[in-house]
């Protein structure tokens, strides 16, 4: 663990394999937990570098105020390609998951000298808001079941491990990794502060971001070898999104599991491993 100052900011990144190993950089949904260690471990195993890192406001990163963030999805794209930089590589293969998949696509939009690949895990080619016709929305039901749910104390670590485990199968996940995963996030919380375990259990500052402009017509843009990763279980953002991107993007590639949720099932990471070192 570590962490490294790029573009004003502090981001806690932790590392995995040999530095001289090509570079896969893993951008948190928000936090770089969101990424298992088994799929870290199996990618280092392999002969990558691999790095995962807290967005701004989460984790072992800078926070300021993730209620009224100053920044933009610009500046968490630029984050990504200055981090690429500061870690001494020409470029990296990057991926991103959730709201972390709409940095990657960014970054690669704007900075194409500092990606060499890309892997896209449960996102969309839109920003938070209102999607496209032909996009398929959050399911609503779900989102009513998941958001209407009791707020737990959010300095309490086991009522929000508990709290975690028990959204996690609306969600299309596992509950005891969803559990174990929110302690882990709850001990890496450096503030008492409950705004603070709640933007970094629920990732909240991406529904206060500015997005715009638009990104998803640059798509068929993109000339890098592409992973569309995604569950034909989420309910949040449901699967019609990865075939779109799968369409936009020129050599994107899909691979869909049938179980999968919101978020990688450790029973999945040696799959994803497999085809992310085949690109």
């Amino acid at each position: 663990m570590a962490t490294i100052r790029v573009n004003g900011v502090d981001l806690g990144v932790e590392s995995f394999g040999r530095d001289d190993d090509p570079l896969v950089l893993l951008v948190g949904g928000t936090t770089m937990l969101s990424w298992p260690d088994s799929l870290c471990q199996r990618l280092a195993e392999a002969g990558r570098r691999v790095v995962r890192y807290d967005l701004r406001d989460s984790g072992a990163s800078s926070t300021l105020d993730p209620e009224n963030p100053t920044y933009d999805l610009r500046d968490l794209a630029d984050d990504a390609a200055d981090l690429v930089t500061a870690l001494g590589a020409k470029s990296a293969h990057l991926a991103g998951i959730g709201v972390g998949g709409m940095v990657a696509q960014v970054a690669a939009l704007d900075h194409p000298e500092n990606i060499s690949a890309l892997t896209l895990v449960s996102t969309r080619p839109v920003a938070p808001g209102p999607v496209d016709d032909d996009l398929p929305d959050h399911d609503q039901t779900v989102m009513s079941a998941v958001f209407s749910r009791p707020q737990p104390d959010w300095t309490d670590r086991r009522a929000v491990a508990e709290f975690a485990a028990e959204g996690a199968a609306l969600l299309g996940n596992d509950a005891e990794q969803a559990r174990a995963a929110a302690a882990r996030i709850w001990d890496r919380t450096p503030t008492s502060d409950t705004s603070v375990h709640q933007a970094n259990q629920l990732g909240m500052v991406f529904s206060r971001l500015d997005c715009s402009p638009r990104w998803r017509e640059r798509l068929r843009n993109l000339r890098i070898p592409s992973l569309i990763v995604h569950g034909r279980a989420d309910p949040f953002f449901p699967v019609g999104n990865a075939e779109v991107l799968a369409a936009e993007i020129t050599e994107a590639q899909p691979l869909i599991f049938e179980d999968m949720g919101t978020q990688i099932p450790e029973w999945a990471t040696e799959d994803i491993a497999t085809a992310m070192l085949r690109l």
